[in-house]
């Protein structure tokens, strides 16, 4: 057997990447992680939300992996293929360069879309190099025990939940759980590994040669036709396309959903409890990414994703509301958490999460996410149905109804209910947006009493969400402390971006909570949130401070601070959640929530810029 990652035993630092050392790859039902020294790290094989193949990412020893590298001492480079989601890893070493083509195919709704292929093509480029290769899953979050059986050139991992099918034009060799392979290539010359899930209609099939090859260019062209749909020609087109792309990638194409993130538990902190689940929608998340797609042109996403919606309005049956704040993949409304002693966690940060017990919050600033993208979907996009109107005053109705009461907030707050200032400005703007609609459209809607709930909300934020003391809005009622989210006011209409109320909290929020153009939520000293450490700066606040600063005329400024937080991007152009105290990419990776706003920014930057 080959040397494993880092040598065998061990689970020190060495033996894991840091997080931004990773590229994505998926096929729009589930994705992976290829880290830069050409190791698949993190695999849910069929559903974003499947128990991992692959989660070295989160237990160096335990979690399993898919390596795949030179066997010789090399430096490595990576980047996609351009205008794709197709990931080239190259090895540069004394003898010669190969690279690794990583990707999934795109399959149609055929009883072949369940075969979730993953490929991997080996090219030796120039000179000769040898690889090493170790196909070592532990399935069900390592939970599960395999049996593998090697036939004519395929091994096939069998357990109780799953069974996989590797096939490869190399030879392979087992030990009854690990599938490894010593070869070598010269100019010219390639080899490929295909990763299949079988069972029932899908039956084990071999990937020739000739085959990946056809796969390759079907995918390049999948990828670069979706992308050519794009308006943007703006002065960041290749960052705002490698969002774009991060953003599709994200979406479950059988409903339309569009998940915060493909992993879970990646810790905010190294060593501290903050670490999720973000394989889910959140309601928020995937109604500003409709919002940034449509500014770029893409408009079946936003259509799918209205659809998705439709099926889980329930009025009546749900005490926080006719909407929770997340839902899985496929719509199911419970996502019970539990913890995976297992796993150890990245770098030791336990505990590794599954599923999420926020599911259950208050939530109220999502109903203006969604009505706004909604209003701009019919803006943008086409015409809304009467069924999705009716949907919308449903909702409507329900915020004029319930906008004054404590809820948990935009940052999932575990520290108690509180009266946001952001969750009353959200509820301004479902209200506000819906009017705007009815106006526009004709729409039957009961604008009086919608109009009378509006103003109010608009008095009281002005009134209750101002500090004296402060000189600046604050974080929420009956307080005085700071939130980035309250740079959403400008954003969103609320406030004029030059009113001097806002100018001043602008400036107070730069001398708290901005550090060299990055932008912490809040300080959870002065406002506690139940959770224990401290976390990064939270890239989606820095994109927004960015668009607060555009609109308020410091353009320079605001493009200063943009370029500043395109160099925290890794070497691919990803984010995750936040960005650590010596600029390392800390939470979930990549992050939907930072990549649609780096869109809006750029955007709105644009139109500042001229």
């Amino acid at each position: 057997m080959p040397e494993a990652r880092g040598g065998l035993g061990g689970a020190g630092p060495s033996r894991y990447l840091p997080i931004a050392e990773h590229g994505l790859i998926g096929d729009l039902r589930s994705a992976a992680l290829v880290g830069t020294d050409g190791t698949i790290d993190w695999y849910c094989c069929g559903r974003f939300d499947a128990p991992s193949v692959f989660a070295s990412i989160l237990d160096a020893d335990r979690g399993g992996c898919f390596e795949l590298a030179a066997d010789v001492p090399s430096r490595t480079k990576q980047f996609y293929f351009p205008d794709t989601n197709v990931l080239i890893t190259r090895f540069f070493a004394e003898d010669g360069v190969g690279e690794i083509q990583d990707f999934m195919p795109i399959v149609d709704d055929s009883r072949e879309a369940d075969r979730h292929r993953l490929i991997r093509r080996v090219v030796c480029v120039r000179g000769a190099l040898p690889f090493r290769a170790r196909v070592a899953p532990r399935i069900d979050y390592a939970r599960q025990e395999h049996t593998v059986s090697v036939e004519q050139g395929q091994a096939l991992f069998s357990a109780p939940s799953l069974t996989l099918a590797l096939t490869t034009s190399v030879p392979i060799e087992t030990d009854g759980r690990d599938v490894w392979s010593l070869f070598k290539l010269r100019e010219g010359e390639s080899a490929v590994f295909a990763l299949d899930r079988v069972g029932g209609e899908v039956l084990p099939r071999s990937c020739p040669l000739g085959e990946a090859e056809e796969l390759f260019d079907a995918t390049v062209r999948y990828w670069r036709r979706w992308l050519s749909k794009s308006r943007y020609r703006g002065r960041w087109r290749e960052m705002v396309h490698r969002s774009a792309l991060t953003l599709k990638l994200l979406t479950y194409a059988p409903t339309g959903a569009i998940v915060a993130a493909p992993t879970t538990s990646l810790p905010e902190q190294i060593g501290g409890e903050r670490n999720w689940d973000y394989r889910y929608v959140w309601i928020r998340d995937a109604a500003f990414c409709i919002y940034a797609l449509l500014r770029l042109g893409f408009t079946d996403e936003a259509k799918s994703f209205m659809q998705f919606l439709s099926q889980r309005i329930r009025v009546g049956e749900n005490s926080s509301g006719p909407l929770q704040i997340m839902y899985g993949i496929d719509g199911r409304s419970e996502l019970p958490e539990e913890l995976l002693p297992e796993l150890s966690g990245y770098l030791d940060s336990a505990p590794v999460r599954v599923g999420n017990a926020a599911v259950d919050q208050l939530q109220l600033d999502i109903y203006g996410a969604l009505i706004d993208s909604l209003y701009l979907y019919d803006k943008w996009g086409e015409p809304i149905s009467s069924e999705h109107w009716d949907t919308v005053c449903t909702l409507i109705e329900w915020v004029c109804d319930h906008w004054d009461q404590p809820d948990e907030g935009v940052w999932e707050t575990r520290g108690g209910r509180q009266r946001f200032l952001y969750s009353q400005l959200m509820c301004w703007v479902a209200i506000e947006r819906g009017m705007r609609m009815a106006a526009h459209r004709g729409l039957p809607a009961d604008v009086m009493r919608w109009g009378r709930e509006r103003d109010a909300i608009y008095r009281r934020i002005m009134r209750h969400g101002w500090s004296d003391e402060r000189r600046a809005f604050v974080q929420h009622e009956g307080d005085t402390v700071l939130d980035a989210s309250v740079l959403m006011m400008p954003l969103t209409k609320f406030i004029s971006p030059t009113d001097p109320k806002w100018l001043s909290t602008l400036d107070a929020l730069g001398e708290d909570l901005v550090s060299d153009s990055l932008v912490y939520r809040y300080d959870p000293q002065a406002s506690p949130d139940g959770l224990r450490g401290e976390e990064g700066t939270f890239s989606i606040c820095s994109f927004w401070y960015v668009e607060a600063l555009a609109r308020a005329g410091r353009g320079d400024d605001a493009r200063l601070a943009f370029e500043k937080m395109l160099t925290y991007g890794n070497h691919l152009g990803l984010f995750a959640e936040e960005i650590g105290r010596t600029g390392e990419q800390q939470g979930n990776f990549p992050q939907a929530f930072t990549h649609l706003a780096l869109i809006s920014a750029a955007f709105n930057l644009d139109k500042t810029l001229g």
